[in-house]
């Protein structure tokens, strides 16, 4: 869509971009959503893929994954024999279901900062125990759980200017064993629920993470595997207004299927557990 409140467009940003920032900008990456509507507001678009950030970086601490990282990008990297949970990159780049345009061009941090109960990006990051560093228009920088980022439908922790720089998951989460469930109305559709439940190898604990069916990640942590009775009631607690409501769920039928798959995680994960 032509964007014809656009008067500039900053092709070569300086290294500390947010110094640029003003009243109706709008920080461009991929851009597969802010061309996709009107956009009234906005005077300036700042490209931050003129920065050239290294897409993704692994090393013994972990992978750092750029917000500027294309969906093509994370979804071609192999992961190390040893990130057992490496898998979920693809996993979660599938949930898109978008065309290749898409994925040549959307990014890992546009895909979080829509802060969309579907993005498939939280789902990833908040399962494994992210943390994302956030760059102030002064330079200053934050870094904060990836949990803790998306507050609700389209809303999120950044202020005005604010860019989330990068990704750090943590190696010690790349090497939990995982299992996933994703349910969607139709083949091609978008996420009614998204669960992903870790375990930490020569354990029996679990981290379930519950997103798509709520308006922001819920994350359930247990020492040691509950009972089907104890996690039916841990997803009970879930405050009502958490649930989300859109032409892909009621919030019961989210709610539904949340606790049909997480115990099916459960069980997935509790056979390979130690005894």
């Amino acid at each position: 869509m032509d964007l014809n409140t656009i008067t500039e467009v900053v092709r070569r940003p300086s290294a500390q971009p947010g110094a640029e920032w003003r009243e109706g900008d709008a920080w461009l990456a991929g851009g597969t959503w802010l061309f996709s509507v009107e956009q009234p507001d906005l005077r300036r678009l700042i490209d931050l893929t003129a920065l050239r950030w290294d897409p993704l970086v692994p090393s013994d601490t972990g992978l750092e994954i750029a917000a500027t990282c294309t969906i093509r990008d994370l979804y071609a990297f192999a992961p190390r024999d040893d990130w057992v949970a490496g898998t979920l990159l693809a996993t979660s780049c599938e949930a898109f279901l978008s065309s290749f345009k898409v994925w040549n061009s959307a990014t890992v941090g546009g895909n979080i900062c829509m802060s969309l109960p579907a993005g498939p990006m939280i789902t990833l990051t908040v399962a494994l125990e992210a943390r994302y560093e956030l760059v102030a228009p002064d330079g200053s920088a934050r870094t904060v759980d990836a949990l803790d980022f998306v507050t609700g439908d389209r809303q999120n922790i950044l202020s005005p200017g604010e860019i989330l720089r990068r990704v750090d998951i943590p190696a010690y989460a790349l090497r939990k064993r995982t299992a996933h469930r994703r349910f969607s109305l139709t083949r091609l559709g978008r996420s009614t629920v998204f669960l992903i439940g870790t375990q930490t190898p020569g354990t029996s604990d679990l981290l379930l993470t519950v997103t798509a069916g709520t308006s922001r990640p819920v994350r359930m942590a247990f020492d040691t595997m509950p009972d089907a009775r104890t996690l039916q009631q841990s997803i009970d607690v879930i405050p009502a207004d958490t649930w989300f409501a859109d032409p892909n769920g009621t919030p019961d039928h989210r709610r539904h299927l949340t606790k049909h798959f997480a115990e099916e995680i459960r069980r997935e994960l509790m056979a390979g557990s130690p005894t």
